[in-house]
């Protein structure tokens, strides 16, 4: 079945009579099908990642960057080009735009990540023991458990696999149940740009099974650390089920980032950030511009800018009409509360949502305390406006929040800028840019709560192991 999108282990696709549908959420019709990996699937993908382990963490930098120069190379083809884009838009009804950015942006962080193996680095320092030394070598950990969503399919599964991958790890990595053929594209990407069999395997499991199938990868004791891109509900139940085995994890969850424009802001440039920001594939990004905290001099200018903006605006559907629910839902909860809809005709269309503009109370009174549409992220095209009179209402605001994954600020004071940003809690911030910019191979990191804690990058996924030489002892 041309459609059918296997396991990959052990450097093999693997079927199974096991299948599961993949539906694309704007027509409903079954696109796909995918392999539902089982329990003894996901013990074989571990198993198989560990015995590539004992290789690939001695592996030379020179071969580990050949193949991901190679990958960048491969990808930025015409062939690949056009898959990812036919498979994104088929699973997830993305808009061309955003097939465009993960098709570049995965092309650009490939390329990117080979800065990393500078840091595979150690120090040698004198020992406290007399004529003694000390070496602190960086090394590898061993299987690593990625769990990638499918917003963005393919950069968000790179990403997942990508550094362990470069710091010496193996990697079993499972696609979200949405997007598996999307997310097989890395994989099927790796091994022809000569990635080593095991190194990295693939698994897919349905809705259904994936709770069970998850904590059995986990609990597997060759599994070292877990990464996971999601929903805050999921990451807390991820995170609990690690913290039974005492494992690591990176938890990249929610985001409900806040803009702060400022009276001395470039107006017409702010709206159009803002609008970037909160619109990009139709709000389904954790650094969506979700909170726009306004000082009153301004207020009314930005207010209509972006309204005008919004107005036309053609956004692709959301992910499901589950998602389309919640998210009018939330609107409605916030009008029927008090706030002013200034945007929007709360109506959904086969899962598709047009922007809604949200006013919560003016000048910070009442804003919004138990209303989800300021507390909770929405993952949709919704703007929430509040309007302040000073900076330190608008920073409070902004850290009034259970989230802290990226945020924004906006001044023709860089300087005044600067500060403002140093004082809200979040882990990226953009200074007069749109909150979903991020710098390759940086990327958003949680300060904790609902946007969750951890790092990509090459301490994650490294161990600093100490050897102390002690000096000789005199012969008799």
């Amino acid at each position: 079945m041309a459609n059918l999108t296997p396991l990959f282990i052990g450097g093999e696709p693997k079927l199974s009579v096991s299948t599961f549908d993949i539906i694309n959420p704007v027509s409903g019709l079954v696109v796909g099908k995918s392999v539902n990996a089982s329990r003894e699937d996901c013990q074989a993908a571990v198993d198989a990642a560990a015995r590539a382990f004992q290789t690939w963490e001695h592996s030379t930098i020179a071969e580990r960057r050949g193949i991901f120069l190679k990958a960048a190379e491969l990808l930025a083809t015409e062939s690949y080009k056009n898959k990812v884009m036919k498979t994104i838009q088929s699973e997830t009804a993305a808009s061309l735009t955003w097939c465009t950015f993960n098709w570049t942006g995965s092309i650009n962080n490939l390329r990117a990540s080979t800065g990393f193996f500078g840091e595979l680095n150690g120090q040698i320092l004198p020992s406290v023991v007399p004529g003694g030394e000390l070496n602190v070598r960086r090394r590898a950990m061993g299987v690593i458990l990625s769990i990638a969503p499918w917003n963005a399919p393919l950069t968000l599964a790179l990403r997942a696999v990508l550094i362990p991958i470069i710091c010496g790890n193996t990697v079993v990595l499972k696609s979200s149940e949405y997007s598996p053929r999307s997310q097989a594209v890395i994989v099927e990407l790796l091994h022809e740009a000569g990635l080593p069999p095991g190194v990295l395997n693939y698994v897919s499991v349905s809705r259904e099974d994936a709770p069970a199938r998850t904590a059995e990868l986990i609990s597997h004791p060759a599994v070292r650390k877990i990464t996971f891109t999601g929903s805050d509900r999921v990451g807390r139940i991820i995170a609990i089920e690690a913290a039974r085995h005492l494992k690591p994890c990176i938890l990249e969850l929610g985001g409900k980032a806040p803009v702060i424009v400022l009276d001395d802001a470039n107006i017409a440039a702010a709206a159009r950030g803002i609008v970037h920001g909160a619109f990009a594939h139709s709000g389904q990004v954790c650094m969506s511009s979700e909170r726009v905290i306004v000082q009153a001099g301004v207020a009314p200018l930005l207010i209509d800018a972006i309204t005008i903006l919004c107005k036309g605006l053609n956004i692709g559907s959301l992910f499901s009409q589950c998602s389309a629910d919640n998210v009018i839902s939330m609107v409605k909860e916030a009008v029927e509360g008090g706030a002013e809809l200034l945007l929007g005709d709360l109506n959904i269309e086969r899962a598709t949502v047009l922007p809604h503009l949200v006013q919560l109370g003016f000048k910070g009174s009442g804003t919004g305390k138990g209303l989800r549409v300021w507390e909770k992220e929405s993952f949709g095209p919704v703007v929430v406006f509040v309007v302040v009179d000073t900076v330190d209402e608008a920073v409070e605001l902004a850290n009034a929040s259970e989230y802290s994954l990226a945020s924004g600020v906006w001044s023709n004071d860089t300087y005044v800028a600067q500060r403002v940003a140093a004082r809200v809690r979040a882990g990226f911030v953009n200074i007069n840019g749109s909150t979903v910019h991020v710098e390759p191979p940086m990327s958003a990191r949680g300060l904790g709560g609902s946007s969750g804690y951890g790092r990509f990058d090459v301490d994650a996924f490294t161990d600093l192991r100490v050897t102390v030489i002690h000096a000789r002892a005199p012969s008799d």
